[in-house]
């Protein structure tokens, strides 16, 4: 437990630095955008292959995926049922907080979780596979057909491989698979790449979180509480419960429950922008679910622990 509440102090005060940061004005505003767009064409890429490509992919994908699966599938379903049946939302309203209950922040906070609370950064590359080139592909197919717009078969095939936190994760897959021993002139620099994602990922989390909007002060707290309950406690256990069914090893029921209490991922708040319906929703989705989903992992892992 001492090493789980270590973890959690180290990832902490990383953000806690991103924030003094831009509180300070030394990073100013937008340029945390700076940091998030290194990491996301280099340094993150570089690591998940790193990861992926060094782990034991019949382990990591067997139930753990099914399990995180069933959590998304399940958290997205209630809450769509809920904002369409009884909150009378539009439909791109009530899929766009579907997909805010059970799109997780695999990347910015997934990584670290992983490395220093987990101890196995790979338990994060199935997610990030998962969501990239199933779900987000669905989300889409949905919100392109609810807002009457013609969906390109095309355009969702080619969308994840546009995508280099996909690719990278897709050549370690290929590496693990095929037994690949890659020589060090590729790994060195691979490796120093890698290095930098984790704390330019926790720095710009950090520095994102100054000046946020103030969650409910626009109204709309039913909403949010709807999703707030989905994303924090239905997809963790709805996710564990399944790893249990499946007869998963502890470490792997605890690793998927604690990885469904991500929070909320950005570009959800992204999609719903560029569609124009459940902004707010969206946007307090994320805050609200970053801000407490530590609090809600540290309870995970002492309860499963």
């Amino acid at each position: 437990m001492l090493a789980v509440l270590q973890g959690f102090g180290l990832i902490a005060f990383v953000v806690a630095v991103g924030w003094l940061l831009a509180h300070t004005g030394l990073l100013r505003e937008g340029e945390e955008r700076v940091l998030a767009t290194v990491t996301f064409w280099a340094g993150a890429p570089a690591l998940l292959f790193l990861l992926v490509a060094r782990s034991d992919v019949h382990v990591v994908f067997s139930g753990y995926l099914a399990a995180t699966l069933a959590g998304a599938l399940v958290s997205g379903a209630v809450v769509v049922a809920v904002f369409r049946l009884l909150l009378r939302r539009s439909a791109t309203h009530a899929l766009v907080s579907g997909m805010s209950a059970s799109y997780v922040n695999a990347g910015n906070l997934g990584l670290p979780i992983a490395v220093y609370v987990l101890g196995d950064g790979s338990l994060a590359a199935p997610i990030v596979l998962l969501q990239l080139l199933l779900l987000q592909p669905a989300w889409l197919a949905a919100l392109d057909a609810v807002g009457g717009d013609r969906t390109s078969l095309r355009r969702l095939a080619t969308q994840p491989l546009r995508n280099p936190l996909t690719v990278a994760s897709l050549l370690g897959l290929g590496a693990a698979l095929t037994g690949l021993v890659l020589p060090t002139a590729v790994v060195d620099p691979l490796e120093l790449l890698g290095g930098l994602a984790i704390p330019a990922m926790l720095l710009a989390f950090g520095a994102s979180l100054r000046g946020a909007p103030l969650p409910g002060s626009g109204g709309g707290w039913p909403e949010l509480a709807a999703v707030l309950g989905a994303k924090l406690v239905l997809m963790p256990v709805v996710t564990g419960l399944t790893a249990l069914a499946l007869g998963l090893d502890r470490s792997l029921v605890a690793a998927a429950t604690v990885l469904a209490a991500l929070p909320t991922a950005q570009n959800v708040f992204i999609l719903a922008v560029t569609y124009g319906r459940g902004v707010r929703v969206a946007r307090e989705a994320v805050f609200v679910t970053t801000v407490c989903a530590l609090p809600a992992m540290l309870v995970t892992v002492g309860v499963l622990g």
